[in-house]
């Protein structure tokens, strides 16, 4: 049976209060991850909603000859979905639960509990009129009557009454209220009933969060007339990482809640709602609450690099990261780099838009209308930045992947003309099915310089190619260990580093050339050329796993080799880590751009990549003879000491990728109106957060339960069609199986959550007639 990967890659929505319907939708990849992860340890599901999408893992096993395990190990999200991805990668993380922010969303997401006390009207009696004047709008603009069930109407229409009486010119909803809800948010869930975490050990699991800077910070750009020129930059992006290992304490963490408080709060900061953030509100919270911040300097210094070398850290302004990046599909691409792959991946992005096509904030007027005074300015300052199309994103996938194929194809088509090499290379040998460590070295050099000689005029350009590539690596890498507080620009450590390269004689014209490499080049490249390592063993895993798959070697022996080749690669992907280097390597760092020689002598022994190579021989001899004699060892042998062939031919088509996934992305939406199984016309037709220009469900408990529950069942639909789509190429369920497992899930989560949602008992009907 073939072993897969369904990897998912979420890329979350702004949408104000459908917030709620985002938590549902997040819920249900939450559970969907816990039914694989139970089905692949051979546990029981909790809930018989999960044990439905064990049924499906279990159906494709038997029907599709596939294992499957499904992970979510990237995800990236502005405002609210940016907090929903906050909640469920802790989750994921941590192994922690989501089911109490159920609860705290249907009771905290309100307008009474968000608005600021201060902002409330002083008696009932103030803007009295005001009433009657906001429901007669909110009427016309929303065809409310028409859609708010009877039973929701008085608290809609006393809530919508009592904010629009309220404070004025200010935002209405409370900063520090909302952080605080945020921690008791993520309180909730650690001590909640918790369970291991969701991504196997080693697997990373990383999160990013859009957020605006107000005010701006200053970035350098380089010309060519002037030299230099500053521009303002608003973007940030707060990233953090789950190494995929435990710390000291025994277990795995993405980032102190101290620190997710601070990313959901600012992601969240919809203008004019809510104040803008400063890390004063924050500190003042933990304050009242007697709690530490441990690593508050550290996190600040990577979250605000600009104003924590320039000291002004308090004074950041942070607003809602929906502002100028509503769909972060860059930071999610970026994340694909130096992912581990011990078997086959179906890599997806998947992004949830809660209200596609339709604007989160919206003045009155048809699109065949010329906009008025009013919208023009709106939109240009608003809603034409927010609501961008993704085609620019979606287009970069699409270019990566053709060149993975292009990459793929060319490898193929080379392979028989690489392995005579090497055999001729290798001339008469007797132990070629017999490997051991120094065999592997006495092979590699031999086949390493037939590669050189035999690439002629290519291999000078390869070779200039390697040396930028491991300089700009080098350059990177101390830039990030010497900390913003001490380190000059980027390119002051590109310069440096150029320099020394230069000194060294490695760009003289026989440095690298048709003749091969200089020993000064060897030896630079055997010191600090990690990536061409890891090059190399990911290329021997996507080779036994395209044998495995064709039959070509049995399954225990290609997971023998996969094991020893990821115990062999496992030391070089930790020494890409800034966690790797200790505190001598950050102060080496500090001064490479006056002692680069000193600073990169520094970081060649810390790394000690000979060592390294030593061990990796020990290891993947071991692994090479697991495999049977015969044309499977000798195929993955000529794969391992032809791979100088293949570096040279496709180190050029790389452009910077990673070569770990070496598979091309997919995209999928989740959307009310990709999710038609139930219910067709899209958010419209099942949503009321879309009330209001997305502000409804702040105003009644029953919008909240309705777009909850349509969250769950939304990502239900959507999530069990693409897990099916992960069934290799010729293979399909039975006839009517997927049909069948929607309706059993649907009743699942119908009947989990009838018992919780006591608002909503006319659509709990009303679905239980259209499911079946």
């Amino acid at each position: 049976m073939r072993e897969k990967e369904l990897r998912l890659a979420l890329v979350c929505y702004g949408g104000i209060s459908l917030a709620v319907y985002m938590h549902g939708i997040t819920k249900e990849i939450w559970h969907l991850a816990r039914a694989s992860r139970a089905y692949v340890a051979g546990d029981e599901c909790e809930t018989e909603s999960e044990a439905v999408y064990r049924r499906l893992l279990e159906c494709m096993a038997q029907e599709g000859d596939v294992h499957l395990r499904v992970l979510v190990d990237i995800i990236a999200g502005a405002s609210a979905g940016g907090l929903n991805g906050i909640f469920l990668a802790q989750a994921i993380s941590r192994g922690q639960t989501l089911e109490p922010l159920t609860k705290l969303w249907l009771e905290n997401a309100d307008v009474e509990q968000l608005v600021d006390p201060e902002a409330k009207a002083g008696n009932r009696f103030s803007k009295l009129w005001a009433t009657p004047i906001a429901w007669a709008w909110a009427s016309r603009q929303s065809g409310l009557e028409e859609t708010v069930e009877p039973a929701a109407r008085a608290e809609v229409r006393s809530k919508l009454g009592a904010f629009v009486r309220g404070r004025w010119f200010e935002p209405p909803f409370a900063g520090a209220g909302f952080t605080a809800l945020i921690l008791d948010a993520l309180d909730a869930m650690a001590t909640g009933p918790g369970g291991p975490p969701l991504l196997p050990d080693g697997q990373p699991l990383d999160l990013m969060v859009t957020v605006t800077d107000f005010h701006g910070h200053p970035e350098r750009l380089k010309l060519h007339s002037p030299d230099e020129v500053m521009e303002t930059e608003h973007r940030l992006t707060l990233g953090f990482t789950d190494r995929g290992l435990p710390d000291a304490d025994g277990v795995r963490t993405i980032a102190d809640p101290a620190e997710l408080a601070f990313a959901a709060r600012a992601t969240a900061s919809f203008p004019g709602a809510f104040p803008p953030f400063h890390v004063g509100e924050l500190d003042a919270v933990l304050a009242e609450r007697e709690r530490e911040w441990p690593g508050r300097d550290d996190f600040l210094a990577r979250a605000l690099p600009r104003h924590h070398a320039a000291s002004h850290v308090e004074s950041a302004a942070l607003i809602d990261g929906s502002v100028l990046a509503n769909a972060p599909f860059r930071p999610a691409v970026n994340a694909l780099r130096n992912r581990p792959a011990r078997r086959e991946v179906d890599r997806r992005f998947v992004y949830i838009d809660p209200h596609p096509g339709k604007r989160s904030f919206r003045l009155s007027g048809g699109a065949a209308e010329l906009p008025g005074f009013f919208q023009t300015i709106f939109g240009a300052m608003s809603d034409i930045p927010r609501e961008q199309p993704i085609r620019d994103n979606l287009e970069s996938i699409e270019a990566r992947s053709q060149r993975i194929e292009r990459m793929r194809s060319l490898t193929d088509a080379i392979r028989p003309e690489v392995e005579a090499a090497v055999e001729d290379a290798l001339g008469s040998t007797f132990f070629l099915d017999s490997p051991t460590p120094a065999r592997l070295v006495s092979w590699r050099a031999k086949a390493h310089e037939r590669a050189t000689k035999g690439a002629g005029y290519a291999f000078a350009s390869y070779g200039h190619l390697k040396l930028n590539s491991v300089s700009e690596e080098l350059a990177i890498l101390l830039h990030s260990l010497a900390g913003p507080a001490h380190r000059p620009s980027l390119p002051a450590y590109r310069d440096a580093i150029a320099g020394y390269v230069s000194e060294q004689g490695l760009r003289d014209m026989h440095a690298l050339s048709a003749n091969g490499a200089s020993d000064a080049a060897v030896l630079f490249f055997r010191r600090h050329d990690l990536r061409f390592r890891i090059r190399r063993l990911r290329f021997l895993a996507r080779r036994i796993e395209a044998m495995e798959q064709a039959g070509e070697v049995p399954r225990e022996a290609a997971q023998t080799m996969r094991e020893g080749l990821f115990d062999a690669l496992t030391p070089y992907l930790d020494r890409q880590s800034d966690d790797f280097f200790d505190e001598p390597s950050r102060a080496a760092a500090r001064i490479a751009v006056e002692q680069t020689g000193a600073a990169l002598d520094w970081v060649a022994q810390t790394r000690g990549l000979a060592a390294l190579d030593d061990a990796a021989d020990v290891r993947l001899a071991t692994a090479f003879t697991a495999l049977p004699k015969g044309d499977a060892r000798r195929r993955m042998l000529l794969a391992y000491l032809g791979f100088p062939f293949y570096d040279i031919a496709i180190l050029p088509l790389l452009q910077g990728e990673g070569l770990d996934e070496f598979d091309p992305v997919k995209v999928d939406r989740i959307a009310p109106e990709d999710a038609r199984a139930i219910r067709s016309g899209g958010a419209e037709a099942t949503l009321k957060g879309i009330q209001f220009n997305s502000f409804g469900a702040f105003f009644s408990r029953a919008y909240r339960e309705n777009d909850y529950l349509w969250g769950r069942l939304h990502g239900a639909d959507r999530l069990i069609d693409i897990v099916a789509s992960t069934m290799p190429a010729g293979r399909t369920l039975r006839p009517g199986a997927i049909a069948g497992m929607k309706r059993e899930l649907f009743r699942a989560i119908l009947a989990e959550e009838r018992d919780r949602l006591k608002h909503v008992p006319e659509l709990f009907d009303a679905l239980e007639r259209e499911v079946g």
